[in-house]
């Protein structure tokens, strides 16, 4: 027998798993080509289609072959600096912006050039502290309560700042936030604004949600502490294009030594985004009045979703508040820990893993998003059904979306919750 090359992984990355959200994806698709009948509330991708025009566009620069500049096609960085100029009146120019594969690995370029701890509220979207570890970081977690929606308080992250005022730090703060779809208000960023400022700290805002807010009304952390916010975005969320992989992060003039850091590695890894692809990307952060039609559906859609879901909840003993954008809830059931156990569930694994045999609702575990293993929490992604249909339809109708509309057109989703509420009941 021939000797076989030694197993010798970076330490870093002994024991990480795949991404929680991409594994419920895969989990879900083998359950279903085994016949099994599943609601995919797991992997929070959007139901909406990419609006034609921004296919168009792919089509017109299919050709497109070239290797653009390490930062973005310049034309295309001047659309998203435009673009956060109108929607939240940042100064941003395109010298500020950056252009990658994806919000997620501009991400993980940040904290890999940032030397530094990382600083995340418990729960936060469940790669920002695998992506610390992978690189060797310190990980802090904000707490949160479920009467605060789950946000981080200012007095949180003072207190933790206040036992090494001096230590470099980057917080990640996401509103509309996943996973739980609540958003901060104005007198809470700027209350996080003023201790960042405070302690020097770096910010990164992620904001993909942002157009997603239900009334409409996202702000931006920017607004209040411009000099140390890095603003991330891109096409996955508000435009429907996950696959796409392109994401964006525009920088303050104070923090233009990371841009260029983080170009530099850039350089070396993924040299640069599709060419195409960045090419349509100019038609989405362009906007107008197509666009507004688009987004201003997709929200009344997502949020008769959520008010709807959130009934259910609370009519199945679960306290929840009304969520604010997106298309998450985070419902915690420890109200009914005694119950659970008496059905020999212990935290929040352990519920997904009941409730998908069960029920065949697939969803995500607290765990996931850091928080304690013994918490019956999880998270829902309200996205099994037809955008395209569903964006069709209520172009047509004036008011509130009604549940006949939301039966007829997000069935999947009404009786997957249906499904849930009745099984946390029973």
């Amino acid at each position: 027998m021939r000797a076989q090359p030694g197993v010798n992984l970076n330490l870093n990355v002994r024991g990480l798993g795949v991404s929680a959200t991409l594994a419920i994806n895969e989990l879900s698709n083998d359950l279903l080509r085994q016949g099994r009948e599943v609601f995919k509330l797991g992997l929070g991708q959007s139901p909406f289609p990419v609006p034609e025009w921004v296919v168009d566009a792919l089509r017109q620069h299919a050709a497109e072959k070239d290797y653009l500049p390490v930062l973005g096609l310049p034309e295309l960085r001047r659309a998203v600096a435009g673009y956060w100029q109108r929607w939240q009146g940042s100064e941003f120019s395109a010298d500020d912006v950056m252009i990658g594969p994806g919000s997620k690995e501009l991400m993980f370029i940040l904290q890999l050039v940032f030397y530094g701890d990382l600083v995340i509220p418990t729960p936060s979207w469940v790669s920002y502290a695998p992506q610390a570890r992978i690189v060797g970081r310190p990980v802090h977690w904000l707490p949160t309560r479920r009467e605060d929606h789950w946000k981080p308080r200012a007095e949180a992250l003072d207190a933790l700042c206040r036992q090494d005022p001096d230590r470099p730090r980057l917080v990640i703060l996401n509103s509309p936030a996943n996973p739980h779809g609540y958003a901060f208000t104005e007198t809470e960023l700027r209350a996080l604004a003023d201790v960042a400022r405070r302690y020097r700290l770096i910010l990164l805002s992620d904001e993909i949600y942002g157009q997603l807010q239900f009334n409409g009304g996202h702000q931006s952390i920017s607004r209040y502490y411009p000099e140390g916010t890095i603003v991330s975005g891109g096409l996955s969320k508000w435009c429907g294009a996950g696959g796409w992989r392109l994401g964006v992060f525009a920088f303050p003039e104070t923090l233009q030594w990371l841009r260029r850091a983080m170009a530099t590695v850039a350089s070396e890894t993924y040299t640069s985004v599709s060419a195409p692809i960045q090419y349509a990307a100019v038609t989405a952060f362009q906007g107008g009045t197509a666009m507004d039609g688009y987004l201003h559906q997709s929200r009344r859609i997502l949020a008769a979703l959520a008010e709807h879901h959130v009934d259910l909840l609370r009519g199945a003993g679960v306290p929840m508040a009304s969520t604010d954008g997106a298309f998450y809830l985070f419902p915690d059931l420890s109200p009914l820990t005694d119950t659970l156990r008496r059905r020999g569930i212990e935290g929040s694994v352990e519920l997904c893993a009941s409730l998908l045999e069960d029920t065949g609702v697939a969803t995500l575990p607290g765990e996931a998003f850091g928080r304690p293993p013994s918490e019956p929490s999880l998270r829902l992604a309200f996205v099994d059904f037809d955008g395209g249909q569903a964006l069709e339809a209520a172009a047509g109708l004036e008011g509130p979306l009604e549940d006949a509309f939301l039966r007829r057109y997000c069935g999947r989703c009404v009786t997957a919750m249906e499904k849930l509420a009745n099984w946390i009941a029973a």
